[in-house]
């Protein structure tokens, strides 16, 4: 048996088949016409743009438009007159051939890319490198291979994959996806997810252990591979594959339904977003709101900060779509962690511990905050937004934010604009800070929402994207679940909603405690929200207090999760 990460859940199935793309050799060649040689590259771009728009309607048509923007994100690098312009100096200056200047130029971008402490930063770095080889691909005339064509049954194998040739697999006939690179939140991921093909990721080593044709089972939840099993192991995972399609069925029997406990306890289930366009994944898994819209989408991908009215526009289409429902919108969170070369932002020595959030954004009033401020505020007449500020430390940042929208409403109402004048503003808690004073701000704020990933990081000072300290991340630390506990009694004390969006809220084993300490709001992918929905209206709050004291009384992260998955697993 092999492992890697889990990166899209269900369980496949077939044989092997392992892509081997063609390996580009990039020569140093010199030109003598850097003026045709330039007509030369423009035209490969030209056809670049044309192919990937190609797949991205095709992509918008079969999947959905989110997942189209993936794509949509290549054409806005291959249309970045900032790339495009230092390959064609490259070319005119150093008089060297297209595609050594498209390897040298989009080589640097994506270092830089791979160099930043983002997850998101660092995917850019995989589209850098897709486009560059499509550009060089287009210049030495080279096919690619065609995904499209691939037999009924195939476990597609590579070391890596790109969004673009996952854009054009055919779900029909790949029953997984293995790669040895590659994380859960890369956009190969993403779209396997999208495809809803079982796929597991960072499989280091596995293309050795594999030829073409080899029988393959994959776990895309728990990351296991099984090379050439026996007949037994085949008939428990083809039963496995079974009941994993048959729950997928069963759980639609959830929409429509009230995320209501068995002793009449009513949560919020909802979604968090990036983008408007995820609103439509939403509305179809039936998210009774949304929980958490990460504006800094917006303003990443571009090579100018969004307008007002853009940013109105965004928040608008959300609100509309969701008809009255609730939408939590963040307000920018972005810090020295995140390349965006318009804001001139200066890389932080300890991102995370720096410049940036709530922080930055009230040292930019007038250039970033009031603007995004103001647009919150105008699209509040469309529905029910509500406004969140993040890394919130102190209570004078929060003041100082909330003086900020009175601010901008007088002015709306001196112009004449319509908005919600009773519009909520509530606080992340995600600081250790925040945390210990949550009894002083659930007083001043209209809301909480808990974004777990931060707290546990912070709480228990782990960066957690250090393999050295990972083992120290955990939610169920009894340290980091105190401090759950706290926040949401004391939001519950002075009578405001308590959500949370961090990834615990969809986790099985964390649920039955969240319930028993009374959090109103869920806020996950919307992929989970029927999974999540099915658990809670199985339980009884009163008889979840009782299992909630046992955990507590544990001194060890292990020892609390152990006896939720006997609890859970036990029912």
């Amino acid at each position: 048996m092999a492992r890697g990460t889990g990166a899209s859940a269900g369980i496949g199935i077939g044989k092997a088949a392992i892509l081997r793309e063609e390996k580009l050799v990039i020569e140093n060649t010199g030109i003598e016409d850097a003026e045709a040689e330039k007509e030369r590259f423009k035209s490969a771009v030209e056809q670049s743009i044309a192919d990937v728009s190609a797949l991205a309607d095709d992509m918008a048509s079969r999947i959905g438009e989110k997942e189209a923007e993936i794509l949509n994100g290549h054409l806005m690098l291959l249309q970045d007159p900032m790339l495009t312009g230092e390959i064609e100096n490259q070319i005119d200056n150093d008089k060297v051939c297209s595609e050594f200047a498209v390897e040298t130029v989009c080589n640097m971008y994506a270092d830089m890319f791979a160099s930043m402490d983002d997850e998101l930063m660092q995917q850019r770095a995989a589209d850098m490198r897709d486009i560059k080889t499509r550009m060089q691909k287009i210049l030495l005339g080279v096919q690619s291979v065609d995904v499209s064509l691939l037999p009924a049954g195939t476990i597609l194998m590579a070391e890596d994959l790109t969004p673009s040739v996952t854009a054009g697999i055919n779900p029909d006939n790949v029953a997984g996806i293995v790669t040895e690179l590659g994380g859960r939140t890369s956009h190969s991921a993403i779209l396997s997810r999208a495809l809803e093909i079982p796929a597991v990721v960072a499989a280091s080593g596995i293309l050795s252990e594999v030829k073409d044709g080899d029988e393959l089972i994959l776990d895309g939840e728990s990351g296991e591979i099984f090379v050439n099993p026996g007949s037994d192991l085949i008939a428990e995972y083809e039963k496995r594959r079974d009941a994993y399609l048959q729950e997928k069925e069963e759980l639609k029997q959830y929409i429509g339904t009230s995320s209501t406990t068995v002793d009449g306890v009513t949560v919020e289930i909802a979604a968090n977003i990036g983008k408007p366009e995820d609103v439509d994944r939403v509305l179809a898994y039936d998210g009774e709101g949304i929980g958490l819209f990460r504006t800094e989408f917006l303003f990443m991908d571009r090579n100018e900060m969004p307008t007002e009215d853009e940013q109105f526009e965004a928040y608008k289409k959300v609100a509309v779509a969701m008809k009255g429902k609730p939408v939590i919108i963040r307000t920018l969170d972005i810090g020295g962690d995140k390349e965006i070369p318009y804001m001139g932002l200066k890389k932080d020595e300890n991102p995370f511990l720096g410049y940036r959030a709530i922080r930055f954004c009230l040292d930019r009033k007038d250039d970033i905050y009031r603007p995004q401020l103001k647009a919150l505020l105008r699209a509040s007449a469309f529905g029910n937004i509500k406004i969140m500020v993040p890394m919130v430390t102190c209570i004078e940042e929060y003041r100082e934010a909330k003086e900020l929208v009175a601010d901008i409403g007088k002015e709306l109402d001196e112009a004449g604009i319509a908005y919600n004048k009773e519009i909520q503003v509530g606080i992340m808690v995600e600081t250790a800070a925040a945390s210990l004073m949550a009894d002083v701000f659930a007083k001043e704020v209209d809301f909480f929402s808990i974004g777990t990933n931060d707290l546990t990081q912070y709480t228990m000072s782990v960066d957690r994207g250090n393999d050295k300290v990972s083992y120290l991340y955990s939610t169920f630390n009894p340290a980091v679940l105190r401090s759950i506990r706290h926040i949401i009694e004391c939001g519950r004390r002075e009578g405001i909603m308590v959500g949370m969006c961090g990834e615990a809220a969809s986790d099985p084993l964390m649920i039955p405690l969240l319930l028993a300490f009374g959090l109103n709001e869920f806020s996950m992918s919307a992929s989970a929200i029927l999974k999540a929905r099915k658990y809670i209206t199985g339980y009884s709050v009163e008889e979840l207090k009782a299992v909630a004291e046992q955990a507590m009384g544990f001194v060890t992260a292990a020892e609390t999760q152990q006896f939720m998955k006997n609890f859970v697993e036990g029912r």
